[in-house]
């Protein structure tokens, strides 16, 4: 699918309006709720569906059920993405007023990591034939990793990106209100919350390769995969707020995200055999039936009492270390 330079510059200002939108709307730094989380994630998936509909006007049902493949999968990914973001933010402690922020300053970040690995991989892809068998090994790969060693998380202090930063920049171990950098005793050294910012940073740029080349497996086309992507990490941060309090309660759902990456994976290599290509529908297929039967068990599997009581539990603040 070629696509002139124009359509990607008014793309890229649209994504820049509705992020600048987005940032005039909580530049007080108050405290999302899930009421507000929610209707901002009803705006950003009504988006993504909007574009894709744009997409089935523009270049008929096959892109565009290539494109719904491709933002569903990611969709589904990021819900991996908030539970290690809790997880960071728990372990350094941050103010819920200042989380916004840091996942704001995270989002374009993950956009500017994806462009890069989106072109560098479809490249790749269309050069040399044999990539798709090393981009699909890496795939069934990372699946496995998250089936059966989805719990053995690294301390996001001890992220090699995190520990380069806070040797190659003098920190100060505590939060400055909302700054990434403060003027501690007539120096400026970085904050806390730029520390955490680097770890939510280092952390997505893992889950980029992920999403990335899963949605490569679907198709090559830059323009589709980017527009996935962009549409899906736009909703990152009303996600996180909307699950922070139930994420307790997806207890099986690492399951499902493992079986879409190793299907992913599956679906590369036969693409570079006399298989060829699965069809768009059976994709879209295995994308929802899994996402569906993953969240129904592990609903299923607890309760909200369950979830009251893990929020308890994790209520007590972290300690930065």
């Amino acid at each position: 699918m070629s696509v002139s330079w124009w359509i990607w510059a008014v793309l890229m200002l649209a994504i820049a309006a509705m992020l600048a939108v987005d940032l005039f709307l909580h530049r007080d730094n108050h405290v999302v709720g899930f009421r507000e989380a929610a209707a901002w994630s009803g705006i950003w998936i009504a988006a993504g569906l909007l574009f894709g509909a744009v997409l089935w006007a523009w270049q008929g049902g096959d892109v565009a059920g290539t494109y719904y493949a491709g933002y569903l999968i990611e969709k589904a990914l990021s819900i991996d993405n908030v539970f290690v973001f809790a997880l960071i933010f728990t372990y350094f402690a941050v103010p819920a007023a200042f989380q916004h922020k840091v996942l704001f300053w995270g989002v374009i970040g993950a956009l500017a990591f994806r462009l890069v690995f989106i072109f560098v991989g479809a490249e790749l892809l269309e050069t040399f034939f044999w990539t798709a068998y090393v981009f699909g090994a890496f795939l069934v790969w990372t699946g496995y990793k998250m089936a059966f060693r989805h719990d053995q998380q690294t301390p996001p202090d001890r992220n090699p990106v995190v520990r380069l930063v806070r040797r190659a920049i003098p920190t100060d171990p505590a939060f400055h209100g909302d700054r990434f950098f403060a003027r501690v005793d007539g120096r400026r050294v970085a904050t806390l919350l730029f520390v955490v910012l680097i770890a939510v940073e280092a952390t997505d740029l893992i889950f980029a390769i992920d999403s990335v080349a899963a949605i490569l497996a679907i198709t090559t086309s830059t323009f589709i995969v980017w527009t996935a992507n962009a549409f899906a990490v736009l909703g990152l941060r009303s996600l996180y707020f909307c699950l922070a309090g139930l994420l307790r309660r997806f207890v099986h759902l690492h399951y499902g995200l493992a079986v879409l990456l190793a299907f992913a994976g599956v679906k590369l290599i036969l693409s570079e055999t006399p298989v060829g290509k699965l069809p768009i529908p059976v994709t879209l297929g295995v994308i929802v039936v899994t996402i569906a039967v993953s969240i129904g068990w592990s609903l299923r599997s607890t309760t909200p009492d369950t979830e009251a009581r893990g929020a308890d539990a994790g209520s007590s603040p972290g300690t930065a270390r």
